[in-house]
């Protein structure tokens, strides 16, 4: 502060070269913050954050403790990962890694869960259970130090998962209300999307499912992949509302045996899927999908699988 009128004229009191700061938050994507956003679920891939799985799975004799189902081969699931990563850079798509200080927790490879990217940057999660919680930290972290902007942290007694929310436009965003993500979370969410005029639908999700992601997959503008049965009718609703045609698994052997329905859609009707699915491959290629595919046989034993592992961080601007 000053009181001295020929101060006046510094650029620090507005005067004489001063610069004022006109952009966007939005504008600055890619000049002041590192270039990120997703405003759908289908546009080409750009960027993905994935933490590699290392000795935090060793030595895991109860895996109900760390909410997975069966003790992991660790040099077999590290080998997988790394194969997902690499099938991701076949596709063009940037790879970008948590790598956490010290051993993480045995849950930290499913980044989908830590974090979710709007248009603007990213909204840390927070976990519905005392097993994980603070791994949003690591992502966190990360984040912060790839320049890419943190627009809100999950607070309170709200529970919020990434893995539960999914866009349907650059306008529209279904939110699954469930074990993971519970009532105050998706106010937060809402909260946050209304300032961007997007509009936020909660759909509640049948007891026993994990994820809004186990049981709805977008793999292009106009079509979606449901598992009928465990999908909300609001939701099919919502979606052929919106233009989509919605499609079911004409069998759900492979999804629960083989996490053939935990996919990430690479762009326009072009997902990486696990391997060994043929019937559910079949299907979607019927449906103009091109899979590309990759074997994590060993990671489904730890309750997740390519969609689980995989942090979007940015796909294409899409013009609707």
């Amino acid at each position: 502060m000053t009181n001295r009128t020929e101060d006046l004229n510094l650029s620090a009191y507005g005067g004489e070269g001063w610069s004022p700061r006109v952009a966007s938050h939005r504008d600055e994507l890619g000049s002041v913050w590192h270039t990120c956003g997703i405003s759908n679920e289908w546009a080409p891939l750009k960027q993905v954050l994935l933490h590699e799985p290392g000795p935090e799975l060793n030595d895991i004799t109860d895996p109900n403790t760390f909410q997975m189902l069966e003790p992991l081969n660790t040099e077999v699931a590290i080998a997988q990962h790394q194969a997902v990563a690499e099938a991701y850079r076949q596709a063009g798509v940037v790879v970008h890694y948590v790598d956490p200080a010290g051993v993480p927790p045995p849950n930290q490879m499913f980044v989908a869960d830590l974090m979710w990217m709007t248009p603007e940057g990213a909204i840390v999660a927070r976990p519905a259970s005392t097993v994980r919680a603070g791994e949003e930290r690591n992502v966190a972290r990360r984040l912060s130090e790839l320049g890419i902007p943190i627009l809100r942290s999950i607070r309170g007694h709200g529970t919020f998962e990434g893995a539960d929310a999914q866009w349907l436009d650059a306008r529209s965003v279904l939110i699954g209300r469930g074990l993971r993500t519970n009532t105050e979370g998706i106010r937060q969410v809402t909260a946050l999307l209304h300032e961007m005029d997007v509009a936020a639908l909660q759909i509640d999700l049948p007891y026993g499912t994990m994820h809004f992601m186990a049981i709805l997959r977008i793999v292009d503008r106009h079509l979606a992949i449901g598992w009928q049965g465990r999908l909300a009718q609001a939701a099919v609703e919502e979606l052929r509302s919106h233009g989509y045609k919605v499609a079911f698994l004409p069998d759900e052997t492979e999804a629960v045996d083989r996490s053939a329905f935990n996919f990430v859609t690479l762009g326009p009707r072009e997902i990486l899927m696990p391997a060994n699915c043929p019937v559910t491959q079949s299907f979607l290629e019927d449906l103009g999908v091109t899979c590309r595919t990759v074997d994590i046989s060993e990671i489904p034993k730890a309750a997740g699988a390519i969609g689980c592992l995989t942090g979007i961080l940015q796909r294409e601007s899409a013009v609707l």
